[in-house]
């Protein structure tokens, strides 16, 4: 794994495959209760203006060009008014029916990825959700508030368009396509958001400014298998090893091989989970000698084996 971005890195988890994108095309009165428990929601207001509602939060309105990012597994109320009520449920999978379970969706339909009550409606919303929750986007996830709002000054605005025209393609490899777009558009957007003064930027981001834990930190992304001394990595980034260790520990709150073994076992949890994965193969991709040295690491810091982590997870 080559991650030479901090978010690049960290969008290695929630990755879209195979994501659910739908363009929504709707006339107002409209209100779609969200109920699908999603770990991540991007959600483009094409045209129209909508409210995005959690019911233990304010209203907060996302107009024409705006972008909203939404961190799950809350449920939540998209609609043209707060004063709307649902009408619309969204469940697991993209389902959708109306409030007494009738299913809308083929009723609903008005083409390739796109559902509504008409193509000329006033609203048209494009959303794509992540249902891959791993332990690396559990990083990300955990840096996120539950609801983003970025305006169009803040973005590409070329990467909504080029969505919107490529979602209703139906062309060999277009999911591929349209999960491509659809991380290109959430790393624009987060970049965007944590750009923002005064936003609240974990220290892994911040400290990517830094031009020697910068360089320390995508070393070890690139390289997490090498095996790193606080002395190796040091020399890597040419300085000396008090620099490296006073000045990462400021700017990422933890010192450089304790952050090399958090990350290590982040990488292996998610290694360990694909089909045929071996401890061995695992330990090998990670930068420990053998099974049993990964297994050791694994229970000492997680408080778990491997094994148990993998029944939990099932």
């Amino acid at each position: 794994m080559v991650c030479v971005d901090a978010v690049a890195a960290l969008l290695d988890g929630p990755r879209a495959r195979d994501a659910f994108l739908v363009r929504t095309v709707i006339d107002p009165p409209w209100a779609l209760h969200i109920q699908d428990e999603a770990p991540l929601t991007i959600a483009c207001m094409v045209r129209g203006d909508g409210w995005v509602i959690h019911e233990d939060a304010p209203p907060v309105p996302v107009r024409a060009g705006d972008v909203a990012i939404v961190r799950g597994p809350d449920h939540y109320t998209v609609a043209d008014d707060p004063g709307t009520p649902p009408s619309i449920l969204v469940q697991p999978n993209g389902r959708c029916t109306t409030l007494d379970d009738r299913d809308l969706m083929d009723e609903m339909l008005l083409g390739v990825r796109t559902w509504g009550t008409n193509l000329d409606g006033a609203t048209q919303l494009l959303t794509g959700t992540y249902f891959l929750e791993t332990e690396v986007s559990t990083r990300l996830l955990a840096a996120l508030p539950r609801l983003i709002v970025l305006d169009r000054s803040e973005l590409d605005s070329q990467l909504v368009t080029l969505l919107a025209n490529e979602m209703v393609k139906d062309a060999p490899g277009q999911e591929a396509v349209l999960d491509r777009l659809l991380d290109l558009l959430l790393i624009s957007a987060l970049r965007a958001w944590f750009a923002r003064p005064g936003a609240p930027a974990p220290e892994w981001y911040r400290a990517m400014g830094d031009p020697v834990v910068g360089r320390a930190l995508r070393i070890l992304h690139a390289q997490p298998a090498a095996p790193w001394t606080i002395a190796s990595l040091a020399h890597e980034v040419g300085v000396s090893r008090a620099a490296l260790a006073r000045q990462f520990g400021a700017a990422v709150g933890q010192p450089p091989m304790a952050y090399l073994t958090e990350w290590r076992l982040t990488l292996a949890a998610d290694l360990l989970r694909e089909p045929g994965a071996t401890l061995a193969s695992v330990a090998d991709q990670v930068g420990y000698g053998s099974a049993f040295a990964l297994s050791n690491a694994f229970k000492r810091v997680r408080g778990v084996s491997p094994r148990e982590f993998l029944a939990a997870a099932a």
